[in-house]
């Protein structure tokens, strides 16, 4: 508002109420002052560059951003640069043999016309959007600059913090940067036999929890001992296990998956966790001790909420813990330690399958940590061999597409949605409800259970549909005297229970049964969703609205 309100007294004039407009409108007015022969600090200037007034720019941005100049005062040239948001440059020579990975980037490497091979440059946020075009990659840092000029390659580190200082624009350092692979296909980027990203994302959630899983679960060999093998956090499992306390920190889905896996981190560590929306952690300067160890949950790694937390954590000297989808990402980059979930590229905004692998790597990380443990071996044996299952039974779950159909059908006009989830499943209920209020702009809220009586019950009538998550553990007993609770108050039931279940819930066929295989507890969460995730894609479907795009909704929140 302050750049703006000064560019106005200049006679700019705005089409827009964005932030985004001042950023080129500053440019112009940079421009000119330089191009007049005095620098905005007042000394005088014989050539303006292109990087010059992108320097100019960025001393007087603040917050999170990726942005890339063009410009017709210098028609051969590209400037791109970031702070908090990602940005990253493909480079792609057709002609070259396969470069080595460990050479560093400069202008004879990336542009050597006397070969004539020259290269081609791709700009994005994410790697899916340049795999199909190349591979090699190299990954913008905070307060990078690159500038690309008559085809050549320029890095530069920009001192934003002595800019201000000083009150002008240092001479910044040349940086040499080594290029990296992206570890994806391009098939991975396409939606094959399926009509949405979505859809594709959720059936593929067997391969995914298999990946996921695969070399970190040991079932078997001579010892016959099962064990998890998490090579991220061999060297801290010590330090976490006596930690004062683990502290789950994430956003949304994220937020949920670290719920679901709440309970069984506590029950196999003995370490007492708490959960932090990063946003509200930041906001109330939340206490965070060295004794802590604080795990960040993200599918992008470049969640905006999450990095403050991050560094708000980090500053506190609490041990980091990153769980992400995205190697070499902002979170993956700053953390201490950490484990990939390796759920493979998420194109559709609403979160499926990196989902499901966030619950499966935050139970293999209680297993780890309560590897030490004897008396509760057993528990961790049968949890091991239900993990090997996992995949089929979500095959098996998979066939209830049809079913989750004609659910939608009954459901598309209905204006709420009620979910009730208890214990490992009210993140189910939440998690549920989010993916119905994300995609199909239907109003709808996950109840913990146990709240009920505490106000949602004045909801309920004939009208109203209710989904009861009712799997079979520990609190089957409670949420089957919910089912009767709401049954008496002829409320519009469809209950979610363990195949064979049915009859026990709901005796007089008042309600709609949505069956699901059973596993162990802790893992119910990863098959319990998937039904909700195929009810919130065919209403999306139903009622018309974009399933990949959400209205207002962006893969990545890197803005606050």
């Amino acid at each position: 508002m302050v750049l703006k309100e000064t560019l106005l007294r200049h006679g700019y004039r705005f089409e827009s109420d964005t932030d985004t407009e001042v950023i080129p409108k500053l440019a112009k007015f940079v421009y000119d002052r330089l191009s007049e022969g005095t620098s905005v600090n007042g000394e005088e200037t014989q050539e303006v560059t292109f990087s010059q007034v992108v320097m100019e720019v960025m001393r007087q941005l603040e917050g999170a951003y990726a942005l890339i100049f063009k410009s017709s005062h210098f028609p051969s040239e590209l400037v791109a640069c970031k702070c908090g948001s990602p940005l990253l440059l493909g480079v792609k020579d057709a002609a070259e043999p396969e470069m080595k990975m460990d050479q560093f980037i400069n202008n004879d490497l990336l542009h050597d016309k006397r070969q004539g091979r020259p290269k081609e440059y791709f700009l994005a946020s994410d790697g899916s959007a340049v795999v199909e075009h190349t591979k090699k990659v190299l990954v913008i840092e905070d307060n990078e600059i690159a500038h690309i000029k008559d085809g050549s390659l320029s890095i530069f580190k920009f001192d934003t913090a002595k800019a201000r200082k000083i009150g002008g624009v240092p001479r910044p350092a040349s940086v040499q940067r080594a290029l990296s692979i992206l570890e994806m296909e391009v098939e991975q980027i396409k939606k094959g036999k399926y009509d949405h990203y979505m859809q594709k994302e959720i059936h593929e959630q067997p391969d995914s929890l298999t990946t996921t899983m695969r070399g970190r679960l040991i079932r078997g060999g001579e010892s016959k001992m099962k064990s998890v093998v998490l090579g991220g956090l061999k060297d801290h499992l010590r330090t976490i296990r006596r930690s004062r306390r683990i502290v789950f920190i994430g956003c949304g889905t994220s937020y949920n998956a670290a719920l679901a896996a709440r309970p069984i981190v506590e029950e196999l560590s003995g370490v007492p966790v708490t959960m932090e929306l990063a946003s509200d952690l930041v906001d109330r300067q939340g206490p965070i001790y060295r004794e802590d160890t604080a795990v960040f949950v993200s599918q992008s790694g470049e969640t905006a909420d999450t990095l403050q937390a991050l560094e708000y954590a980090k500053s506190h000297g609490a041990l980091c813990v990153g769980i992400t989808n995205t190697v070499g990402s902002a979170i993956a980059r700053g953390t201490h330690c950490g484990v990939h979930i390796n759920a493979g590229c998420e194109i559709g905004v609403a979160s499926t399958k990196a989902y499901t692998s966030q619950i499966a790597v935050m139970t293999m990380l209680a297993l780890a940590l309560g590897d030490d443990s004897i008396s509760s071996r057993i528990r961790r044996e049968a949890i091991i061999d239900d993990f090997f299952d996992l995949p089929s039974k979500v095959r098996e779950v998979l066939k209830l597409d049809i079913e989750m159909k004609e659910l939608a059908n009954l459901l598309m006009e209905e204006q709420s949605l009620l979910i009730f989830g208890r214990g490992y499943n009210y993140a189910t209920a939440l998690e549920g409800a989010l993916k119905v209020k994300e995609v199909a702009l239907m109003h709808s809220e996950g109840i913990l259970a146990g709240e009920m009586k505490h106000g949602p019950l004045a909801l309920v009538d004939e009208t109203l549909p209710i989904i009861v998550v009712a799997t079979c553990d520990a609190t089957f007993s409670k949420q089957q005297s919910v089912i009767q609770q709401l049954k008496a108050r002829k409320g519009r039931l469809i209950v979610m229970c363990t195949k064979g279940d049915a009859p026990s819930l709901c005796s007089s066929g008042a309600c709609r049964f949505i069956e699901v295989p059973h596993v162990e507890d802790c893992l119910q969460p990863i098959i319990n969703i998937v039904p909700l995730q195929l009810l919130a894609y065919h209403l999306t479907v139903l009622r018309g609205y974009n399933v990949d795009q959400p209205r207002n909704l962006a893969k990545s929140v890197t803005t606050q």
